[in-house]
């Protein structure tokens, strides 16, 4: 029998982190729920969750510091929760490195099924960097840029730069791809997969950042083709 996966959820309304915890309980998780970011950041350490569910609002330290917290010392799938509608707030929860991000208030069988599809996203994500370990190198190499699949590192101009996995997928998947053009529905559906449940404001925003973190090379750029989408240009020498 597989031990069950692990959630955590953060939330300072004890009521709806029952209620998510019910829900999840009968989806045959194991939930721990807590009800701020200190409490959270404790219990990264002594549950050891598979995913966390973050509520933005929190008192003291809010949703955007715990997940900051949370990405300088690992990938782990987070899903942002939050009565914040604008676009602001979602685009700045998937610019510090969340996963997905859920409305409240919420269908309950839609937030199940949000945390099942990332949660599959990170078991194939840990199934296929294992087999890659023992198999050849799977990188591709441009002047100043060296992009591994196989250990997930990227190294500019001679230094490892720090990226969260699928933003280092979708560079991957560009630079494999010198000079062609994909649609924002063709990035979601190759990186993300079928099953995720977003916008094509999720690829906007992963190519936004790995333009602040790569800019001003004369060999190679992240080009935008407007109308249609996005394409790693490189002008061969």
């Amino acid at each position: 029998m597989t031990d069950k996966q692990k959630i955590l959820v953060v939330d300072d309304d004890e009521n709806i982190a029952e209620l998510i915890g019910l829900y999840l309980n009968k989806e045959c998780f194991e939930t721990k729920l807590v009800y701020d970011g200190e409490q959270a950041l404790d219990a990264m350490k002594n549950f050891t969750p598979d995913l966390v569910l973050l509520d933005i609002m929190l008192p003291g330290m809010d949703g955007y510091e715990v997940l900051r917290e949370i990405r300088r010392t690992t990938s782990l799938p987070v899903i942002m929760l939050s009565a914040k509608g604008e676009t602001f707030d979602r685009v700045l929860g998937l610019e510090l490195g969340a996963d997905d991000y859920i409305m409240k208030p919420f269908d309950s069988k839609e937030m199940v099924a949000r945390v099942k599809a990332v949660l599959r996203r990170s078991v194939r994500e840990k199934t296929s960097t294992s087999a890659e370990t023992e198999l050849s190198q799977e990188c591709v190499t441009y002047p100043d840029l060296v992009i591994n699949l196989t250990d997930y590192t990227v190294h500019y101009q001679g230094k490892l730069v720090d990226m969260p996995p699928k933003e280092l997928e979708l560079f991957y998947f560009l630079a494999s791809h010198p000079n062609q053009v994909f649609t924002r529905e063709q990035l979601l559906d190759h990186i993300w997969s079928y099953d995720y449940i977003g916008d094509t404001r999720t690829v906007d925003v992963h190519i936004k950042r790995l333009r602040e973190k790569f800019k001003d090379n004369p060999d190679w750029k992240l080009g935008t083709v407007w109308g249609i989408g996005y394409k790693f240009e490189y002008y061969e020498k």
